[in-house]
């Protein structure tokens, strides 16, 4: 994980799950404030958000896209907390929250990862992260990056006690 990164996340701790997955959602969508197609053609805006509210040629102001992100985050945390039923660590939660808020709670809701998670399978929930890569049926490397952080703080909820490592 990238040390910067992981920097940021030890300063977030202090927010709980929505100030880490804030971190990991921006350090990984960016922002844009004027719509764009994604890689499968989704208007999309701000941090990552989609839906029939993206109004094409639009210029978002910073309040819009902390309220939309804000928005979106309730959805994805509301998923993680609805359908994960074992006990999971703030760092856990940011993590699949992250995750959830990039697939969709639909998603994430029929997943393999999900059945794993609620067997008790961490391991092998954690490493299903990794087979979400593809956009538009390409292997997107940004995508491969987003994963490989999601899965190491999944794997690992000490993983920020040392950020300087």
């Amino acid at each position: 994980m990238n040390n910067q990164l992981k920097k940021r996340l030890v300063v977030a701790t202090a927010g709980g799950v929505l100030a880490l997955a804030a971190v990991l959602v921006q350090w990984h969508e960016g922002k844009r404030d004027k719509p764009y197609r994604d890689g499968g053609g989704v208007l999309t805006v701000c941090h990552g958000h989609t839906g029939k509210d993206v109004t094409p040629g639009e210029i978002y102001s910073e309040e819009e896209c902390t309220a939309l992100m804000t928005q979106d985050f309730q959805v994805a945390r509301s998923a993680v907390e609805r359908y994960v039923t074992v006990q999971l660590t703030d760092l856990q939660k940011a993590a699949l929250t992250s995750f959830v808020y990039n697939i969709g709670s639909g998603a994430f809701a029929n997943s393999t990862l999900l059945k794993k998670l609620n067997a008790g399978d961490i391991q092998g929930a954690c490493d299903q992260m990794r087979r979400w890569k593809y956009d538009e049926g390409k292997v997107s490397n940004g995508l491969i990056n987003r994963r490989e952080v999601e899965r190491e703080l999944c794997l690992n909820p000490n993983a920020l006690i040392n950020p300087t490592q």
